[in-house]
């Protein structure tokens, strides 16, 4: 074979594999896709939203590490609450996490717990400090609208007086101006609240519960519980879990 000869055949042989990489590419590099539901109700440390794209919090974070140990492409679908079971049920999402089977009747597979949550009462300094649930029998308590309380109404009854505000950090406010002296909230959330400078003086809080929050999986989705269970526990073991909590904890606590 001449020089000329040889050149062109290298010339088209070169085109060729080129070509056939190209369509080979979107093969190899495509990474399967996990879709995760998450409320546009929550707020931070939950979830942190700008033009209707979720862009902070555990949520997000949550979803990338899990999506990353599982070799996925995490996908973020914002939802109101009351349509995050029908996205699950139809398989429009693959799972959402952080929630307990009783806030999120149907069927669906659940992960074992594994992300820590206290529910606390936070007291202003200006009253005494409540050292049992029962202390706070007949005081109004900054609460949650739609949110149930299961271990107040049991501790105290017709006594559980509930101020209803539309969030968490709204209800901390309300104790910093003095409108309200009692409030219940999530310890994670306490310790944002804290980070991002707001300023409370309260006394320690008191822990109504502690559990391991856990994901719902659907059973059309394209995770099943073993697969997502496998990273769940690499996220746990390598300190992720705990890392993304720090993340949004005041360096003060």
């Amino acid at each position: 074979m001449d020089r000329q000869a040889y050149t062109d055949w290298a010339r088209r042989a070169g085109h060729a594999l080129i070509a056939l990489a190209v369509m080979l590419a979107p093969a190899a590099v495509a990474a399967p896709l996990l879709t995760v539901a998450v409320d546009t109700g929550t707020e931070m440390p939950m979830a942190g939203f700008k033009d209707g794209q979720l862009v902070a919090g555990f949520h997000k974070d949550l979803g990338e590490a899990l999506a990353g140990k599982m070799g996925r492409v995490v996908n973020f679908l914002p939802l109101p609450r009351k349509r995050i079971a029908m996205a699950l049920e139809d398989g429009q999402a693959d799972m959402v996490c952080l929630y307990l089977p009783p806030w999120l009747p149907g069927k669906f597979q659940w992960t074992r717990g594994f992300f820590p949550v206290a529910e606390v009462v936070v007291s202003s300094t200006a009253v005494p400090r409540p050292k049992t649930l029962r202390d706070l029998s007949g005081q109004p308590i900054a609460t949650v609208l739609g949110y149930y309380y299961p271990e107040l109404e049991a501790a105290l009854g017709k006594q559980f007086v509930r101020d209803d505000g539309y969030s968490s950090s709204g209800n901390l406010r309300k104790i910093a101006a003095g409108r309200l002296h009692h409030a219940i909230t999530q310890q994670n959330t306490l310790d944002y609240y804290l980070k991002v400078g707001e300023k409370l003086s309260i006394h320690p809080p008191l822990v109504i519960k502690r559990y391991q929050a856990r994901c719902a999986l659907s059973p059309k989705g394209r995770v099943r519980v073993p697969e997502i269970g496998k990273a769940i526990d690499q996220i746990v073991k390598d300190g992720s879990v705990n890392k993304i909590i720090s993340n949004y904890q005041s360096h003060l606590r």
